[in-house]
């Protein structure tokens, strides 16, 4: 079993900034890319960002693009996504989850194991 663990969620004024976490633990040998998935109330969950975690490479979602970035700090097992520029549409539960896709994924289904959520809230 692998677990996930995210943070650094809160309530930021619109063009703020907020850095989220993503710690992973357990059998995590089959792991190769971890993503980032937010999903707002009455709407479905959707894509934000993924990376791989021994290359570096990186995928966004349009949406977020040139706003947000996700990194990984292999010493740590951790992942990143620092957010810029907020705007009120980025009001969600952002979840982490680990995947077993060799390159950057924005499918769900590409997805395993998923933390518990964090809630961002973005103030007009």
């Amino acid at each position: 079993q692998v677990q996930v663990v995210e943070s650094g969620g809160g309530l930021v004024q619109a063009g703020g900034s907020l850095r989220l976490s993503c710690a992973a633990s357990g059998r995590t040998f089959r792991t190769y890319t971890m993503g980032w998935f937010r999903q707002a109330p009455g709407k479905e969950r959707e894509f934000v960002a993924a990376i791989n975690w021994s290359g570096g490479s990186t995928y966004y979602a349009d949406s977020v693009k040139g706003r947000f970035i996700i990194s990984r700090e292999n010493a740590k097992n951790t992942v990143y996504l620092q957010m810029n520029s907020l705007k009120p549409e980025d009001t969600a539960v952002y979840y982490c989850a680990t995947g077993t896709s060799l390159v950057p994924s924005g499918k769900s289904y590409d997805y395993d194991y998923w933390g518990q959520g964090t809630q961002v809230t973005v103030s007009s």
